[in-house]
């Protein structure tokens, strides 16, 4: 299934947050992924979305190639998007695979870019009598790779569609706009780390590992036992950033002692490209059962000597085997298990905002979790997320805007209540801050239909069931003038 218009406004809204300055330019664009039509169908007219990869080598030249459809134009492998292609990304990695015969293993995301579209091209489309195709526009969407490995791939054409491929240094790009990022984005072909990963272990023999979901063509290693961690977002300052970040959103309770950058491995993401992986090492001894698990299905510890008894990638099995031959049980000084209560360890707190509206009648707007929701599926909660590297308010009205298409000015925001929540015994406390907005502008949408699946107005006596319990707690306690409220502790 092509990627749906929402999915698209996601990374559209995404890149104009970089590039403020082309909303006017990409009107078109919004226009038509709020239609009711498959934006990414060659028949919508008068455009659609396409996609180009835009693949950079070790000397940092791009690689052209000529479409014979274009005249002999020197442009990015690229073109429309098909049925299969699961997201943009993966339609730009098959038309490069097409094309040019470089297959997504020979490829690799960059940091500076991770996998968001370097530029949003919008140009015409001469029309084709012999494919009955009137002129329009193709709102093309550009992604960078690496070449992973040190020598560029032997290039193989697709003979009917292109005629001759060069590799072009970044200032001969043919493109202006995709020339100018690209100079300003100092992409110099070198690939380095865009994922970090955790080897857990207590120091006496054994390694704490992740069994993932088995959402086959969705996660990595799905059904798989691996080690906990996960991708660079454009927010982490660094790796070790990224790290903890994915820590506390996969396990909250778990708390590394020790932790230090270990190797460099090379796995392969759901897309096929090929992921340098930054593994740190951390040392805990305490009980995963105890722990609450946010992502994946359970967490175990191993010895060595039973991997080979677990559904577990040769690249991990072989990682976790070197580093037990270099670092033997009592070779390091004991760590004691983590204490939550009385003890000296800081603890941190995750930070959540909520944004309470009341319309003119007095009700509440809440949102129908998806079911499939990591968080409160199937149950009513606020428009709700948790903060990031930003601030709470600029959390508050990205959030709304991009779940609900509310725009909020954060000058018509006052903080309303405070829930100290523990969901359960050893688990991160969250302060979740209601924020109440006074104005707004627009009518709630369901824009992330993953997330949530509608929006409804509940008088405040008459809430939904089932409803998180601290929204029901916030709701009360707003109504009685109460700023304060806890749970679980």
């Amino acid at each position: 299934m092509s990627p749906s218009s929402t999915a698209i406004r996601r990374t559209v809204e995404a890149y104009l947050g970089r590039h403020p300055g082309e909303r006017d330019a990409l009107a078109g664009l919004i226009a038509l992924l709020d239609r009711p039509v498959d934006a990414t169908a060659r028949t919508t007219l008068p455009g659609h979305v396409t996609c180009s990869a835009v693949v950079i080598d070790r000397q940092g030249r791009v690689l052209h190639i000529r479409h014979r459809a274009t005249d002999g134009l020197l442009l990015a492998p690229g073109g429309h998007i098909e049925l299969g292609d699961r997201t943009l990304l993966a339609a730009a990695l098959r038309e490069v695979s097409e094309e040019a015969g470089i297959a997504p293993g020979a490829l690799c995301l960059t940091r500076q870019l991770l996998g968001s579209p370097i530029d949003i091209d919008v140009h015409d489309i001469d029309d084709s009598p012999s494919k009955g195709e009137p002129a329009h526009l193709h709102y093309d969407f550009r992604y960078v790779f690496y070449i992973a490995g040190e020598e560029p791939p032997a290039i193989a054409l697709q003979a009917e569609e292109v005629s001759g491929a060069r590799w072009l240094p970044q200032r001969e790009v043919t493109a202006p706009t995709l020339r100018a990022k690209l100079l300003a984005a100092g992409l110099d072909g070198r690939p380095e780390p865009v994922n970090a990963s955790a080897l857990v272990y207590d120091g006496t023999g054994r390694y704490l590992l992740h069994l993932r979901d088995h959402r086959p063509g969705v996660i990595w290693e799905s059904g798989a036992f691996a080690l906990l961690g996960g991708g660079r977002t454009h927010d982490d300052e660094s790796l070790e950033g990224t790290l903890l970040r994915e820590l506390s959103e996969e396990v909250p309770g778990l708390r590394l002692e020790y932790v230090k950058p270990y190797a460099v491995e090379a796995a392969t993401s759901v897309d096929g490209l090929s992921v340098p992986v930054q593994v740190f090492t951390g040392r805990w001894c305490g009980n995963p059962d105890r722990l609450t698990l946010h992502e994946g299905v359970l967490l175990r510890w191993f010895a060595v000597d039973e991997l080979d008894r677990l559904r577990l990638s040769p690249a991990t099995r072989s990682l976790i085997r070197r580093h037990a031959a270099e670092n033997p049980p009592g070779n390091e000084p004991a760590v004691a298990p983590p204490v939550w209560d009385g003890g000296s360890q800081v603890v941190l707190n995750g930070v959540g905002v909520h944004l309470h509206l009341e319309d003119a009648e007095g009700r509440v707007l809440l949102g129908l979790r998806h079911p499939d929701s990591k968080y409160a599926g199937d149950t009513w909660h606020y428009l709700a997320g948790r903060v990031e590297q930003e601030s709470a308010l600029s959390c508050l009205v990205r959030e709304a805007w991009e779940e609900a298409g509310l725009v909020i000015d954060p000058a018509d925001v006052e903080l309303a209540h405070v829930v100290h929540v523990v969901d359960s015994p050893g688990s991160l406390p969250l302060m979740q801050l209601i924020f109440r907005a006074r104005r707004w502008e627009g009518s709630p949408e369901v824009r992330e239909s993953d997330k949530c699946l509608t929006w409804q107005w509940w008088p405040r006596d008459e809430l939904p069931d089932p409803i998180v319990s601290y929204t029901r707690t916030a709701i009360a306690a707003i109504s009685e003038g109460r700023v304060y409220s806890q749970l679980g502790w």
